[in-house]
């Protein structure tokens, strides 16, 4: 039992750096940006600087940017030097995680996309209540911090923002990142397998209260909360606990507490933590009877929150082969190269750190001035145009990225093909540990499917929907005959899994060869 625990634990927080690292690598870049393009004054001015109108551009820029509840950190860390006032450097830590342009197109492959729009108001009510209460029971509350001095243009600058990331990857921000790892792996070490499949049912007045607890040390990336947020409702789940995963489970986790913690001390962060479980539990309850899905027949449980649990049993047999097969599984090289990236900028920092402690080299690029010759030839631009500029080019990059997240439906059918042929193999050979793995990649790869035609056709016909939903709901029954051991059943269901599948391709893709739909 406890290699049990310990290989799961160790998996799931692998798992989470490797969905984090992407976006932690962008977060270090916006803090450089923020640190030395834009600077304390214009940053205030950005993040609207106090009252509401800073918790109203905070919740807006939060929902622009790209981010993750640990990617967060280090940009809610340069928030506070900067001068920006507490509640509003919270409601921006709350809110940047919850949604992103994959997450948000994701969600309007759900059934209802209202649900997307009624949770992004609910979020901003949320920050909006809670920082109006902590600024009443805490006003003007900032962190003084010394006056920065501008760094000349060209490569004094440049280099300086670099000193900025790499400080910063080998500073407090990796410990705050790794506590909040840390959360990840203790819900994977304790929670037995398949633990929370029944506990947020529809109906159950303990669901939300239940998701508050798993969901604070928890982290989901927002595609990832989303995604599970689409699982609740296809399964008429608890709305209430579905709110509490999205602003708490995507919004939140052990580490970035930590960083309030050690930025506002024990008793405001005390305080804020409580408005904020007062508050979202209070709307959790509120809106969980009127967005419950009343046209949708309740499972009686759900996998979805399996990735919070334990990924191994207590009675696998060759454990260590199956985890050392996961954990290849997760670092696969694709996956791997930004936590690699990270890890190269935490070891130069380390490096920098302990050969420069006294930042000599930052005051040197401060004094630094380009030579007559260099200055004929550079053009001088503003160092707040070239911040504002970068900070643009992410948002749109991550617009365009959508794009190669959810490819052309060409690309994804023959990513299913792959994926169909393993998954029913599994299935017909009983494997249920393989089996669950493609059933899992091919659901998922419905919704990308959805997306993608979405983007580039700008619809998304009932009649398509319909179909990728049958599918959905034929590869959980797979799933389930599976599990159960009963092979008769299973043949049965992966040939309607299979015709399930040749009517999705007929639907999206009818120029497509015709596969076999019986004898497979």
């Amino acid at each position: 039992m406890i290699q049990t625990a310990l290989y799961g634990g160790g998996l799931r927080l692998v798992q989470a750096l490797v969905l984090a690292a992407p976006t932690i690598l962008v977060s270090l870049f916006v803090t450089g940006v923020l640190a030395r393009l834009l600077g304390p004054e214009l940053t205030r001015r950005l993040y609207g600087g106090s009252g509401w109108r800073s918790l109203v551009q905070s919740w807006t820029l939060g929902m622009l940017l790209p981010g993750c509840s640990l990617g967060v950190i280090p940009i809610s860390r340069e928030l506070c030097r900067a001068g920006l006032g507490g509640s509003a450097v919270l409601a921006f830590a709350l809110t940047q995680p919850l949604f992103d342009p994959l997450s948000v197109l994701y969600g309007l492959t759900l059934g209802k996309p209202l649900i997307v729009f009624a949770f992004a108001g609910c979020s901003l009510v949320l920050v909006m209540v809670v920082g109006a209460l902590w600024d009443r029971l805490h006003p003007s509350l900032t962190i003084p911090q010394p006056a920065q001095v501008p760094v000349q243009a060209g490569w004094p600058r440049l280099l300086s923002m670099l000193l900025v990331v790499l400080r910063e990857a080998a500073g407090p921000t990796m410990a705050y990142i790794g506590i909040g790892l840390m959360g990840t792996a203790l819900l994977g070490a304790l929670l037995p397998s398949g633990a929370l499949s029944r506990a947020m049912n529809g109906g159950n007045p303990w669901a939300p209260w239940t998701m508050t607890w798993v969901a604070i040390p928890a982290y989901a990336t927002p595609t990832l909360a989303m995604s599970q947020l689409g699982s609740m409702f296809q399964h008429a789940n608890s709305a209430g606990a579905a709110l509490q995963l999205l602003t708490l489970g995507a919004g939140l986790n052990l580490g970035l507490l930590a960083c309030i913690l050690a930025a506002y001390g024990w008793r405001r962060t005390l305080t804020w933590l409580g408005l904020l479980l007062v508050a979202s539990l209070s709307m959790a309850y509120a809106l969980d009877r009127p967005l419950h899905p009343q046209d949708v027949d309740p499972a009686d449980h759900t996998h979805a929150f399996d990735i919070y649990c334990c990924p191994f049993h207590t009675n696998d047999s060759h454990l260590a082969l199956i985890a050392q097969q996961r954990f290849r599984e997760a670092c696969a090289p694709p996956h791997a190269i930004p936590v690699w990236v990270l890890g190269a900028l935490v070891f130069l920092g380390v490096v920098l750190r302990a050969a420069d402690p006294q930042h000599r080299l930052e005051r040197w690029l401060e004094a630094a001035e380009l030579s007559k010759a260099a200055a004929r030839y550079d053009v001088n631009i503003p160092a707040p145009l070239v911040g504002g500029l970068l900070l643009v080019g992410i948002v749109t990059l991550s617009i365009v990225g959508c794009y190669a997240y959810y490819p052309h439906k060409h690309e994804v059918f023959q990513e299913m093909q792959i994926i169909r042929a393993e998954a029913l193999l599994a299935a017909i050979r009983n494997d249920a540990r393989k089996a669950t793995h493609y059933i899992e990649l091919w659901d998922a790869w419905t919704r990308r499917l959805e997306v993608g035609v979405l983007l580039r056709e700008w619809q998304l016909t009932p009649y398509r929907k319909i179909k990728a939903k049958i599918l959905r709901d034929k590869l959980e029954l797979l799933r389930h005959e599976v599990e159960s051991g009963d092979r008769d059943a299973t043949k049965v269901m992966v040939r309607q899994v299979n015709e399930a599948y040749v009517r999705l391709q007929k639907a999206f893709h009818p120029q497509a060869p015709p596969l076999a739909s019986r004898d497979e």
